[in-house]
């Protein structure tokens, strides 16, 4: 039977946002950046197939050196964001509704580097806006930090491996951290932290350059443009699993330890 009551499709909506849909989607996923498929005419069947020479290659660099050459041109945040927001070569741009570079204070001396902008970070073009960010405020409160906060021993600096939203929140794909990894280093470069907190498997996967998960890598010391770096679990993983914020807490009360002993 089919409903048309407009309370009971509106429960039923509302059902569905309860589930944790976000997006209004078909039953097959659709590739938005995938060429439309060619429309076969009477014409084209009848025509001899013809095979055209291959083209010849123009020389021209692929995204991820077209990336280093940008980065590597920054001399401040200004300009690296003014490169990245640029930056033709990562398409996920196109389906984005902004551009989310950063947040918080940029002469922190903490650094944290997330995974990808979800929905609420998409429409504000902010790092850590949802409820994942809700929850790493109330755990960086816990030992002494604010992302509000004007001041290198108070304040923290926030950003993610990718500025732009992949669809349906997905996780971020190997070309794409890649492509997106000389911008990321550069930032730390720019900004430089004293210390870098990496958190979900994407961030720590692109800096440590590792294949193994973040449970085994999480809670050691590793570093990364000359900065000490640690990884630890997403906040979005943390809220889907509260086992996990033991072993988190325990990552943010060495992350403390470290910065203090280097002041």
């Amino acid at each position: 039977m089919i409903h048309t009551d407009p309370e009971a499709l509106l429960a039923a909506l509302a059902w569905q946002v309860d589930l944790g849909a976000d997006e209004a989607i078909g039953d097959a996923p659709v590739d938005r950046f995938a060429p439309p498929e060619p429309v076969e005419t009477a014409e084209a069947v009848a025509a001899p197939s013809v095979t055209k020479p291959a083209k010849p290659d123009s020389g021209a660099p692929d995204a991820a050196t077209q990336a280093t050459v940008l980065a590597s041109a920054a001399t401040t945040l200004a300009d690296l964001r003014a490169a990245m927001e640029g930056f033709e070569g990562c398409d996920l741009r196109h389906g984005a509704r902004n551009f989310v570079f950063s947040d918080g204070f940029a002469a922190a001396d903490l650094m944290i580097v997330g995974e990808a902008p979800g929905r609420e970070e998409d429409r504000e073009g902010r790092p850590f806006v949802g409820r994942s960010g809700q929850l790493l405020d109330r755990m960086l409160a816990a030992i002494g930090r604010d992302r509000t906060a004007d001041t290198a021993g108070q304040g923290v600096y926030i950003t993610n491996v990718l500025p732009w939203r992949p669809p349906a929140n997905r996780d971020p794909s190997k070309d794409e951290m890649a492509m997106m990894k000389p911008f990321l280093l550069r930032h730390i470069e720019l900004a430089a932290p004293r210390a870098l907190l990496l958190l979900g498997n994407s961030a720590m996967k692109t800096l440590f350059e590792t294949e193994r998960g973040i449970t085994a890598m999480r809670g050691t010391w590793h570093e990364v443009a000359g900065v000490p770096a640690i990884a630890s679990f997403h906040p979005a993983a943390l809220l889907r699993n509260g086992l996990n914020k033991r072993p988190a807490w325990a990552d943010l009360l060495d992350l403390k330890a470290k910065l203090e002993a280097t002041e």
